[in-house]
């Protein structure tokens, strides 16, 4: 198969893609004619949606917080560009706390009732030391968590008791998983991932996962292997339940349908196939205006390692910082929050094609 396979982080071999702003270049670099307007401008085309303004806010409900790029895995397809390198860019517990004092500034404020989950993402967020007392922090906190896990961490002798831990306090699992077939998930991920991965999530059932408990949700994250869009979520789920049971005995309770994001080592494949310009071209023509009042930007933040603070996560990794009087968390005000207009490049085309596409699945 003819997907993106394992490799080294852009950090690690210092290849000029590493550089956000290099990514940015890619892509105004590909000559756009599709979209509504055929300007090849994500502003113009919801403005011509109907979004005068802008991408502009809705309740905030949702506190991301990526802790650490940090991972025992080097996907291709990765947007973070994390791996086992990336050591440096761990959250510390001060920043952690700060993420804590925010959530509480939030819960007083009047319009603070719609926050309900706490997401944390990676790398591998397992890894960071302070991981297992932030998830037991939110849950103290009355908050819904959600761990998005790469299956092959819980395998590791230190994280062998993740599952339980995790069931036992009602936090969610959010897993990656390519493709319910070996060929296709080893072909993103690397040679042995795809075992590995199913003798996680059979010790995730183990734990109770995957049973249908609202306490205890198993969510399964894909992304298409080459440069198409993600298909049908509806159709694809029901797809993979059966397949995984009738192959290997296990279940999960829901799938999400992501569009691979053009940039980082995703966006360096593209390049290198030579499919950048036919996988935007792919994203524009695909452009679903229906998909805009869904997106993870308008009731999310996004909170990096260092406690800087962001639209979404693409943003983030992309370094566009958001447009508000603050940049870090520990200074964090949601009446400013709620007032700005979310920034917007060509990347975010990815959220907006087909079904729509967002950590929390398709958006239409």
């Amino acid at each position: 198969m003819d997907g993106p396979k394992r490799t080294t982080s852009l950090y690690g071999r210092r290849t000029p893609l590493a550089r956000p702003a290099a990514q940015i270049e890619a892509l105004d670099a590909v000559d756009l004619a599709a979209g509504p307007t055929g300007t090849g401008s994500f502003h113009r085309d919801l403005v011509a949606s109907g979004w005068e303004r802008g991408l502009t806010p809705a309740p905030l409900e949702i506190v991301q917080i990526n802790i650490g790029k940090l991972c025992n895995m080097t996907c291709r397809h990765c947007h973070v560009d994390s791996g086992p390198d990336r050591t440096e860019e761990n959250m510390d517990r001060a920043a952690v706390d700060a993420c804590l004092a925010a959530i509480d500034h939030i819960q007083a404020h009047p319009d603070g009732g719609s926050l309900h989950t706490v997401d944390l993402t990676g790398g591998a967020p397992e890894l960071n030391p302070h991981f297992e007392y932030l998830v037991d922090e939110c849950v103290a906190r009355g908050l819904h968590v959600i761990d998005r896990c790469n299956l092959t961490i819980l395998l590791v002798r230190r994280y062998r008791h993740l599952p339980q831990w995790l069931a036992e306090r009602g936090v969610e699992v959010a897993c990656s998983l390519p493709h319910y077939r070996k060929l296709g998930t080893d072909a993103q991920r690397g040679d042995g991932t795809y075992d590995k991965s199913i003798r996680a999530l059979a010790a995730l059932n183990e734990a109770g996962y995957g049973q249908g408990d609202p306490d205890k949700v198993l969510t399964l994250v894909t992304n298409p292997v080459g440069s198409f869009l993600a298909g049908s979520q509806a159709s694809l789920e029901a797809e993979w339940k059966a397949a995984l049971q009738r192959y290997h005995s296990v279940s999960f309770d829901r799938l999400f349908a992501l569009n691979n994001m053009p940039m980082s080592r995703y966006l360096e494949w593209l390049l290198e196939k030579g499919q950048l310009d036919a996988y935007m071209d792919r994203l524009l023509g695909a452009f679903n205006p229906a998909a805009i009042d869904g997106l993870m930007c308008r009731n999310t933040i996004s909170v990096g390692w260092d406690g800087k603070i962001y639209d979404c996560d693409f943003n983030q990794q992309l370094e566009m910082d958001a447009a508000v009087p603050f940049g870090h968390v520990a200074d964090f005000d949601l009446d400013a929050w709620q007032a700005r207009t979310v920034r917007t490049e060509r990347h975010c085309y990815g959220c907006t094609a087909g079904a729509g596409s967002s950590c929390g699945g398709a958006t239409a």
